[in-house]
């Protein structure tokens, strides 16, 4: 149980972090991004950024679920359907996040 309890929180906070973000409030974003943004993209970029969080975290908690159902039932399908869900969801999240810092910062270093 604790091994789904702990992923699931973990996604909640990136959950949180990104409709933070896509108000608007980019304060938890690397200090270096923050001030390559200028004022009037803050919110563009945060929207974008805070999307590609929401997915990782909504994806995180959907494959805790699924593994939980998983165990419960004594098979494995649901915890391959998770799986790749979950890798399809990262790789989607941060593109996001790339495609923002490439279209708002000039680049991600």
């Amino acid at each position: 149980m604790e091994s789904v309890i702990i992923p699931s929180l973990l996604g909640a906070l990136i959950i949180a972090i990104g409709i933070v973000n896509m108000k608007g409030n980019i304060s938890t974003i690397k200090r270096y991004h923050r001030h390559r943004v200028t004022e009037e993209d803050r919110l563009p970029f945060g929207r974008l950024v805070g999307l590609g969080n929401v997915i990782i975290g909504v994806s995180l908690i959907l494959f805790c679920l699924l593994s939980y159902i998983s165990n419960k039932l004594q098979g494995n399908i649901c915890t391959i359907i998770g799986s790749v869900i979950l890798i399809i969801a990262v790789i989607a999240g941060l593109a996001l996040n790339i495609f923002a810092m490439i279209k708002y910062n000039k680049g991600i270093f």
